[in-house]
């Protein structure tokens, strides 16, 4: 899109993708200019194109559209990057993307978010919109094992005690709720001690 005047966004270029007739494979790009005087060459649509989204993931699943994202990274080793969709996003629709964690520390991978769409669905995309969130996580060997008795007495004793004490500091809103600030206070005491 151009914005020549400062007025009404006006349609530069558009990249229309068909698949295969399974939905995955080879697909045909073509180009189209809306401009009477087109402001690039084919070539350099296309390269526009796959800035913003890695065409050969389209369709697998089905459905699926691969967004890259503006930064890649490569961590310290022993370090995994998870992608995921934007957390506590809840305005409808909400589209699901596939969460995925990658070994980045010995490949800068390239940073992608994978969204899902329904048939006949769409996803609207702004510069100053965010189309995913990234976290870093060290890479550790997970043991699981049975508590024993004596550890799920001791679990059920604190959950005990800690709902006691909610129930002691709760408090009613002007509008007739309860709540209870016991959980903030404990994080916070935590925090203070140097506990958490």
């Amino acid at each position: 899109y151009l914005n020549p005047t400062g007025g009404k966004w006006e349609p530069a270029i558009s990249v229309q993708l068909v698949s295969s007739a399974g939905g995955v494979g080879m697909f045909r790009e073509s180009v189209s200019f809306h401009t009477p005087t087109p402001t690039t060459t084919r070539e350099n649509a296309l390269l526009m194109m796959r800035a913003f989204i890695v065409p050969e993931d389209l369709g697998t699943p089905a459905g699926a559209v691969t967004i890259r994202g503006s930064w890649n990274f490569q961590t310290p080793p022993g370090w995994d990057t998870v992608y995921t969709p934007i957390f506590n996003q809840v305005e409808r629709p909400v589209v699901p993307m596939m969460v995925i964690r990658v070994e980045t520390d010995w490949y800068a991978h390239e940073t992608e978010f994978r969204y899902v769409l329904q048939a006949g669905e769409g996803m609207t995309l702004e510069h100053s919109l965010p189309i995913g969130q990234v976290f870093f996580v060290p890479r550790e060997p997970v043991t699981l094992r049975q508590c024993t008795a004596a550890e799920l007495e001791s679990i059920e004793a604190s959950r005990q005690e800690f709902h006691h004490q909610k129930g002691a500091v709760t408090q009613q809103t002007p509008y007739g709720l309860s709540y209870s600030p016991h959980y903030l206070r404990q994080s916070r005491a935590q925090k203070d001690s140097g506990g958490g």
